[in-house]
């Protein structure tokens, strides 16, 4: 993609794939689900996941698989909170860009 992604849109599409996953989900699956949208390559994603835990977004619990500890995240109510407001900034954003492209006014 020719796009930057900003900070913001990288936590709102992090928020959004973890929140499709009621149990929470581990950080391989998030990037491969990540990938589904915009090319980003695990060393970006960890330091989002990081993040967004930090800012209480995200809470995080390993779960025994295979014989080692797998490392899993899940939204927290804040961060539910943190996504509905992207969700909404996000087709207002989407729709001014597209008015744009179509040739239509602002």
């Amino acid at each position: 993609m020719v796009f930057n992604t900003g900070a913001a849109l990288l936590d709102a599409i992090v928020l959004a794939v973890v929140s499709r996953e009621e149990e929470g989900t581990y950080g391989y699956k998030i990037t491969q689900d990540v990938r589904k949208a915009i090319d980003i390559s695990e060393s970006t994603l960890y330091p989002v996941l990081r993040r967004l835990q930090k800012d209480e977004c995200l809470e995080v619990y390993d779960r025994q698989y295979d014989g080692r500890n797998r490392r899993y995240y899940k939204v927290t109510d804040k961060g539910a909170v943190m996504l509905e407001l992207y969700r909404s900034e996000w087709l207002k954003y989407s729709k001014k860009i597209t008015d744009i492209f179509e040739g239509g006014m602002i």
